[in-house]
């Protein structure tokens, strides 16, 4: 079996302070073999939020696949939002922009979906979908295969597509001849999961689509911050969310899926 611990929207320079040290104790206590973090760890990509993101980031478990969100790219200085767009994001946090983590079970690959041209929304193209295909066609189909992206791929209801990844049927079409199993993401502040096959209607492909709320924000937008725990132990895998309880992150449900001849199905929720 192979725990991922699923963080998202940080947003250092912005958080509650007094949940940063229960969180890293939660994500500890997990004892994860891999930590996703998807991105957005800064509220307006400044060099101390970076720093402070950097600190938060060592203090957790490794090894750890991170990727940029749209608020770690400068909003108001124009210059280095065109010219230099991940300049810190580099220096602080990783050079990597497309990391994979491979063992004998899991491969996951991390994607940036941030862009300059847009303040909120994220893309992702047809370069980044061929480097994708590359790792997981190229690796055993044995192994459960997971992306991180920043952008969703899904979308809780009530939601508009405006909200989902860029060119997000171009990607999914690609990746799913090499059987993606699992999208992870977050960008909107709420924890969701879903299936791929109800929006792509892809034949004989059914991915796992899941989103985490913000861990550590003060923008929770009416849900509490949290985080989620991924057990994977083909042909099940179960998303169990910590969440916020004034005093502790705690379980606050459990969604279990299993792999069939027609893709991921849901099992049941506790």
């Amino acid at each position: 079996m192979r725990t991922l611990v699923h963080l998202s929207d940080l947003h250092f320079g912005r958080v509650d302070e007094q949940l940063i040290g229960p969180l890293i104790a939660a994500v500890t206590e997990a004892s994860p073999d891999l930590v996703a973090v998807s991105g957005d760890l800064t509220q307006r990509a400044r060099s101390h939020q970076f720093r402070e993101a950097r600190a938060f980031l060592d203090s957790l478990p490794q090894p750890q696949i991170v990727v940029p969100g749209n608020h770690d790219v400068p909003l108001h200085n124009v210059l280095s939002r065109f010219a230099r767009p991940l300049d810190k994001y580099r220096r602080h946090i990783t050079d990597n922009l497309q990391p994979v983590y491979l063992d004998d079970e899991i491969i996951v690959v991390g994607v940036n979906t941030a862009r300059s041209l847009t303040v909120k929304g994220g893309r992702i193209n047809e370069d980044q979908v061929a480097n994708i295909r590359e790792q997981l066609c190229g690796s055993d189909d044995k192994l459960v295969k997971a992306v991180v992206t920043h952008h969703p791929f899904d979308l809780p209801e009530g939601y508009s597509d405006r909200d989902l990844v860029g060119r997000s049927r171009m990607a999914m079409t690609g990746l799913a001849d090499c059987g993606a199993d699992l999208f992870l993401a977050g960008h909107l502040h709420v924890s969701h999961t879903g299936h791929t096959a109800r929006r792509y209607n892809i034949r004989g492909h059914s991915a796992l689509v899941v989103q985490a709320g913000t861990a550590s924000s003060t923008r929770g937008r009416g849900e509490a911050n949290s985080f989620n725990v991924i057990r994977i132990h083909r042909p099940d895998i179960s998303v169990e969310r910590m969440s916020w309880e004034g005093s502790a992150f705690v379980a606050s449900g459990e969604e279990r899926f299993r792999h069939t001849s027609e893709g991921w199905v849901r099992l049941s929720e506790r």
